[in-house]
This record gives C-alpha cells, sequence and structure tokens, in this order.
C-alpha cells in the first residue's frame, strides 16, 4: 500500500518511556509544554501523558501541571500531591469526590496513578520545590465565590459583605449556569458588578506571608475564576467565539503567576 504522506517513513516507535526521548529533544527549554489529545478518554494517551509529563518533571525542572479542569477542585488535588499539612495523604480521595467534572475525564485510574506518584516525588523534595497541579479553566462560578468567601470569612471579614452581594445576584439560578445565561438576555450585565467588585477587594488586600500565602493566593484565583466564569456564561448566551475567547483568555491569565512561582 502507498503511504503518500509519508507517515510511516517518519514514524518512530512508541514502547517505552525511553522511547520519548526524541520529542523531549524538540522540547528543548519551552516554558510551557502543551499536551493535547485526539479524544477525551483514552487510556492509551492518558498513561503517555503521564510518562511524558513524569519526565518533564524529573529531567527538565518542570513546577507544575495544569489541565483544563476548575480550579477550586484542581487546588484540592495540588494541596493532596504537595503533601499539604491536612490534605489527604492518597490523591485518590479528592479525585473520588468530583461531581461536577465527567469521570472518565480526570477522575480515572490513569490519573490516580499520575497523582499518587507525583505525591511520592513531591515528599522527596523540599516544600518550595514540590511541582503541583492546578486547573486553568473557567467554569466554576459558585464553587469559587464560595471558596472566595469561606477565606473572607476567616481573614478578611470586612469584605465578607461584598462577597455576599455577589452570591445575592446569582441566589435565584440555583446554580444552573444555563440559567443565568439565559437570564443575561434581559438583564445584559448580569453580576458582573458584584463579581468585578469582589475581585477587587481581592486584588487590593494586603500580601499575606507565611502559611497563609497559599491560602490567600488560592482565594485569589477564586475570585478571578468566578469573575471568568461570569463573563463566559454572559457570552455564552450570545453565540458566536467570544465566549471561547474569554474562557481562552482566563487560562493564559491563569498560567502566568503559577509560572511565577505565586504558589508553593
Amino acid at each position: 500500500m502507498k503511504d503518500p504522506t509519508g507517515v510511516r517513513n517518519a514514524a518512530l516507535p512508541l514502547r517505552s518511556a525511553a522511547d520519548l526521548e526524541p520529542l523531549l529533544e524538540r522540547i528543548g527549554d519551552a516554558r510551557y509544554v502543551l499536551i493535547g489529545e485526539a479524544s477525551h478518554g483514552t487510556h492509551e494517551f492518558y498513561a503517555w501523558r503521564a510518562a511524558l509529563t513524569r519526565r518533564l518533571i524529573e529531567e527538565h525542572g518542570f513546577s507544575f501541571v495544569a489541565v483544563e479542569g476548575d480550579w477550586p477542585d484542581c487546588w484540592d488535588v495540588h494541596r493532596s500531591v504537595t503533601a499539604a499539612s491536612g490534605a489527604p495523604e492518597d490523591p485518590a480521595e479528592v479525585l473520588d469526590g468530583f461531581e461536577r467534572w465527567p469521570t472518565w475525564m480526570w477522575a480515572n485510574t490513569d490519573v490516580v496513578d499520575f497523582t499518587r506518584w507525583l505525591r511520592s516525588y513531591n515528599r522527596g523534595l523540599e516544600p518550595g520545590r514540590r511541582a503541583g497541579f492546578y486547573g486553568l479553566d473557567v467554569y466554576s462560578l459558585w464553587d469559587s465565590l464560595r471558596s472566595t468567601l469561606e477565606y473572607l470569612e476567616a481573614h478578611q471579614p470586612e469584605s465578607v459583605e461584598t462577597a455576599l452581594e455577589a452570591f445575592r445576584c446569582f441566589e435565584p439560578f440555583a446554580e444552573d449556569a444555563q440559567s443565568y445565561a439565559r437570564s443575561t438576555q434581559w438583564v445584559p450585565s448580569g453580576g458582573e458588578k458584584e463579581v468585578v467588585d469582589l475581585l477587587g477587594k481581592m486584588s487590593s488586600a494586603e500580601p499575606a506571608g507565611g502559611s497563609g500565602r497559599d491560602a490567600q493566593f488560592n482565594a485569589e484565583r477564586n475570585a478571578r475564576s468566578a469573575a471568568g466564569a461570569e463573563a463566559y456564561y454572559r457570552a455564552m448566551v450570545q453565540g458566536g467565539p467570544e465566549s471561547w475567547n474569554i474562557r481562552d483568555r482566563h487560562m493564559a491569565e491563569t498560567l502566568e503567576p503559577l509560572h511565577k512561582g505565586r504558589a508553593s
């Protein structure tokens, strides 16, 4: 059979982790490595994705994994794999608790095996050098609002009312994103002002030090996730590409502080 595309001549074997060497050479000193996939839920791809990621962390000094997932859920995984105080010792306990994420996408045995490996690897490193696990996506409006409110109640009680105003704005929709999106056809601004005010409160807070730094960083990212989610859902009902642009910008803006090492 003819091979007009030349795939057979260009193809390389992929039988063991050592066969990833040509790909790692091409990666070189890249700041980010984006590992796409042809379809969600493929065991073979998930296994090779984990093998490549392990080598990037072990041999090339990559300091975090960022996935197409919600910030609040992934933060719980992050705390487990970095052996944070009070976090579950087995990341599977956190992954089993994912409700909004489809279990076949993240809460599956391949991801469990990888996160268990990551926790074991991290335990051999100083806390500040441990590789994290974060979510870049923009769907977690209500979960992010709740997490932000919990932080403010404990650390910035003077800002709690601002968070409660955001909650009141979204409360009538019973955590139904489609219902909220449809409502913005009649009230175009929706809860935009409330979440922007909340984000402003978080951004203007004095930087925390010591053990409070991670908690503050998490709260800030949740406030930004809530703002991004509100904008995404508001644009979604209008159709067209804008909602996807909002989502992509949010992901890119989440990557930068992670790369700069603002979270341990």
